[in-house]
């Protein structure tokens, strides 16, 4: 288990779901975490219970939108934390539907928050960390950027988009010792993902372990990536999908 006792680390989408057990997961080996997401109420939650178990976290409230969001976003973190040295892109959107019932307001949301926000955190990041000599970005993508899935084509091809940027980011910033990588999850239970009830233990049957996973499952693979013991990890895409990859 890698000690990132001192280490700064920024979480987008912090405050539920993925991103907060990876915020939990992240803190309980010594980072500072800087969460940030558009809820307030569960953000000041989950700071409080990170501090309560003896972490360090701050929350920053923020609608991740474009570009100037991302770099405000940045500057906000740093302010708190300091440098950071570790960045998860886990803040998502993911609404269903055929493509075409699918709006151009829906099309934007998705590309704006699954892929541009994304694009210039790490814009705003990766040099100051190849700078340093050292970094670790985890981008969190789906199992549907692998396959086609009906009703699934708007998010799952941001989410591709997504897995191909990680590739090109390693390319870039690998030889200056800035690690990214991603992790791809299967059906897993959230507050997000609530609403799709039965839908979504019918999708997690497809794959052999038969059920959704518990968002701890997943933040346990994202910090992997992040820390020590993935220092020759460079490019790749972790499923975690419950063997979905397998069938």
């Amino acid at each position: 288990m890698s000690d990132m006792t001192g280490t700064a680390a920024l979480v987008t989408g912090g405050n539920s779901g993925i991103g907060r057990a990876t915020a939990k997961a992240l803190a309980g080996r010594g980072a500072h975490v800087v969460i940030t997401g558009r809820d307030a109420d569960r953000g000041e939650r989950t700071v409080k219970e990170i501090r309560a178990a003896g972490g360090r976290a701050d929350f920053v409230a923020a609608t991740l939108l474009g570009e100037a969001s991302a770099r405000d976003l940045v500057h906000r973190a740093e302010e708190l934390a300091g440098p950071i040295d570790v960045l998860v892109n886990s803040a998502g959107v993911f609404p269903f539907g055929p493509t075409d019932t699918t709006g151009e307001q829906d099309f934007d949301l998705v590309y704006d928050t699954n892929v541009k926000v994304p694009y210039f955190l790490v814009a705003a990041l990766a040099p100051a960390m190849a700078a340093r000599g050292g970094g670790a970005i985890v981008n969190v993508t789906t199992m549907v950027a692998q396959f086609g899935a009906a009703g699934m084509g708007l998010y799952g091809s941001s989410k591709a988009a997504l897995v191909l940027l990680t590739k090109s980011w390693a390319a870039e910033y690998g030889p200056r010792g800035v690690r990214v990588n991603a992790v791809s999850p299967g059906p897993t239970r959230t507050e997000g993902t609530a609403g799709m009830g039965e839908a979504l233990d019918e999708l997690a049957r497809g794959g052999p372990a038969g059920r959704p996973a518990d968002p701890e499952e997943i933040a346990e693979a994202i910090v992997f990536l992040a820390g020590e013991e993935a220092g020759f990890v460079h490019g790749a895409v972790l499923p975690v999908d419950g063997g979905r990859i397998a069938v």
